[in-house]
C-alpha cells in the first residue's frame, strides 16, 4: 500500500495478528490522504472474495489466563454492490 509516495506495511515478520493500536496507526497514515479517507472499507478473505464491514465491536474474552483479554471483531456482509475488479494495489 502506498501513502504519500511511501509504502505502508503493518505486518511484521514476528507478529501474526494486528492489534487495535497498530490498526489505528495504519489508519491514521491512510487518513492523511483525502482519497483514502473516503475509500470504501472491505475485508478480503483468502478465497479472494470481498465483503463489506457491517459493524465493529469490542468483545471481552471469558477464558482466564489468555494473553488477549479483549478482541475487536469486524462483522461482515457480502458486497451490497460490486465495485468491479481491482486494477492495482496502492
Amino acid at each position: 500500500m502506498i501513502v504519500g509516495g511511501a509504502t505502508l506495511w503493518w505486518h511484521h515478520r514476528k507478529r501474526r495478528n494486528m492489534n487495535t493500536k497498530l490498526l489505528r496507526q495504519t489508519l491514521d497514515k491512510f487518513l492523511k490522504s483525502e482519497v483514502a479517507g473516503n475509500a470504501r472499507v472491505q475485508v478480503c478473505l483468502p478465497d479472494g472474495k470481498y465483503y463489506d464491514i457491517k459493524e465493529v465491536r469490542l468483545m471481552e474474552n471469558k477464558l482466564l489466563g489468555v494473553r488477549e483479554t479483549h478482541r475487536l471483531v469486524l462483522t461482515i456482509n457480502p458486497e451490497t454492490w460490486a465495485m468491479g475488479r481491482v486494477i492495482r494495489k496502492l
